[in-house]
C-alpha cells in the first residue's frame, strides 16, 4: 500500500538538494542547514525532502552536530 501523499507547506530548494543527491558528500552548508531549520522547527520529514536525503540520513545529521531532538510529533520549538 502507497504512502499517502500530503500537501507541502515548502517548495524544494533545487539546489540544496542537488548538492545534497544521495550516494555523495553532504557539503558543510546543507548540514549547517539541516540543523538550522530544525532548529527552528522544521520536521525531520520536511528536511528529509528538501534535501533530498533520507529521514534516517537527516537523523544522523543531527545527532551528529549534537542537536537534541524533539519527541514524536512534538509541536515544533518556538523561540523564547
Amino acid at each position: 500500500m502507497p504512502y499517502p501523499g500530503r500537501t507541502s507547506s515548502h517548495d524544494a530548494d533545487l539546489e540544496l538538494a542537488r548538492s545534497a543527491a544521495p550516494g555523495r558528500y553532504l557539503p558543510d552548508h546543507v548540514k549547517a542547514y539541516v540543523v538550522r531549520e530544525y532548529e527552528a522547527g522544521r520536521s525531520l520529514r520536511e528536511l528529509a525532502e528538501l534535501t533530498g536525503r533520507s529521514h534516517g540520513a537527516v537523523r544522523n545529521i543531527l545527532q551528529r552536530a549534537g542537536v537534541p531532538r524533539r519527541g514524536r510529533g512534538a509541536p515544533p520549538i518556538t523561540p523564547a
